[in-house]
This record gives C-alpha cells, sequence and structure tokens, in this order.
C-alpha cells in the first residue's frame, strides 16, 4: 500500500484526530504540517474553505476530520471506530459532531485562537478578557453535557470508538492555552478524557502536537524523523499567513 497524505499540523485537534485513526488502523502517511491559515494558492484547490486536515490517497482527496475519519473505517474496517448497532452509531456521529461544532467553537476559536493563535499567526495581543468570558459562560454547559454522556467505565460506546477521539483531543488544545480552569467539578469527563489519552495512538499523537508547539524550522523535520512520522517532499505553505473564507 501507499502512502497515505495528511496535509496539516498536529497542534489542530482534527488534524490528531485523522492521525489517531490512521495510526490505531495502520495506515501509513506522510504529512504536511501546515498550520491554519498558510497554505499556498494550490492549497485552494485540495481544501477549497482552506481548512486543515486534507487527506489524500490512491482514491479520495478530502478536506473534513468527519469525513476522512468514516472514509477510513469503511477502507479499513479492521479495528472498527463506529459501533455496529444503528442506535449506537448514530450516538457516536452525534458525539463526534458535537466535539467538531460545539466543542471546536468554545475550546478552540473562543479559547485557543484568543490565547495562541491570534498573538503567534496574526501577532495581535493575548485576550484574556475574551478567554475568562468563555470559561465562564460557555465552557461549562460543554462540561455539563459531556459530564451526562461520560461513561463510569471505559470508553462511551463500549470500545474505543471516533467518539472519544473526537472529543479528547480538545482537552489537550485547552491545555496549551494556558489557562487557569478548574475541571473538579466534573469528574467523570476528567476521567473518561485521560483514558483515552492514555490509549497508544492518543498518547503518541498528543505528544507530537505539544512538542509541535515548541520546536522552529530545521527542528521540526528532526522531531517528525524522531516520531517516525515520514514528512512529504513538498508542501502547500506559504511563505505568510492568509484567512480562508470561513475563518473566525
Amino acid at each position: 500500500m501507499n502512502f497515505a497524505t495528511i496535509i496539516g499540523g498536529p497542534v489542530s485537534p482534527y488534524v490528531r484526530k485523522v492521525i489517531a485513526v490512521c495510526d490505531i488502523k495502520s495506515v501509513r502517511f506522510r504529512i504536511d504540517p501546515i498550520i491554519p491559515f498558510q497554505g499556498n494558492d494550490d492549497f485552494t484547490g485540495v481544501s477549497p474553505l482552506r481548512r486543515i486536515p486534507v487527506f489524500i490517497d490512491d482514491q479520495v482527496t478530502l478536506a473534513d476530520s468527519t469525513a476522512i475519519c468514516e472514509y477510513l473505517d469503511e477502507r479499513y474496517p479492521s479495528p472498527p471506530l463506529f459501533p455496529t448497532t444503528a442506535a449506537a452509531r448514530a450516538r457516536a456521529r452525534w458525539l463526534e459532531e458535537f466535539a467538531d461544532t460545539r466543542m471546536g467553537d468554545v475550546f478552540i476559536w473562543r479559547i485557543f485562537n484568543f490565547a495562541v493563535i491570534r498573538p503567534n499567526v496574526w501577532k495581535q495581543p493575548r485576550d484574556d478578557v475574551a478567554i475568562e468570558e468563555t470559561l465562564r459562560n460557555e465552557l461549562p454547559p460543554v462540561l455539563d453535557y459531556l459530564e451526562s454522556v461520560a461513561p463510569e467505565d471505559g470508553f462511551v460506546c463500549g470500545e474505543l470508538a471516533i467518539a472519544d477521539i473526537a472529543i479528547a483531543v480538545h482537552f489537550a488544545n485547552l491545555c496549551w492555552s494556558r489557562i487557569t480552569a478548574d475541571l473538579s467539578s466534573w469528574p467523570k469527563t476528567t476521567a473518561w478524557i485521560d483514558r483515552v489519552e492514555r490509549t497508544p495512538a492518543m498518547a503518541k499523537v498528543t505528544r507530537l502536537g505539544e512538542r509541535a508547539m515548541t520546536v522552529r524550522g530545521a527542528e521540526r523535520r528532526a522531531l517528525y524523523e524522531e516520531m517516525g512520522i515520514a514528512l512529504t517532499e513538498t508542501t502547500f505553505a506559504a511563505p505568510g499567513f492568509r484567512r480562508g473564507p470561513m475563518s473566525v
């Protein structure tokens, strides 16, 4: 089997979701670890919304993490990452949708964006006022819902599934935002996320994302080599940054 290509750096929770699924299913891939807003003109051709990740193999070019993971689960069915019954699969899809949309809005665009993306990409000051408002008003309802669906033990659909991965990946970005959020009021949720993060694929990709936050330039290639991840020979990276059609 030839290598697939993943476009997007592992700081993105959506990229880490796809990398974890590839790892679990032993799908070989190379990565072009561009960050959001870094794609060149050709990038628009493979990602019309100019968002990451993009997944390219011998059959598809897909630019949405949900579509990518469903494709991977259908093409490489073992081990399965979706439950077998219709009701359980629907529940897993809903939880992934909740993670991709509501959690993405709160964890990524309202916290990580103001804490990390704006200062590092757009050279704007970190907005602690906006972050604190989100921590006070927007984060607790999300965690309340997660607490209501969190399993007492194991994973939300029995075996590790896409819903667990899609939800868990956002918590690393919350940590990387350097905030002071007390999550002790949601013990089932934090225990659940900890179980997901301790699975081999998730532990590896979270460590990769954490280290990618701190390396620059030539050090990045050394990091991927150390982690056993092949890089693409070419890149979609442009010298500067620009917003996509759906940028916040």
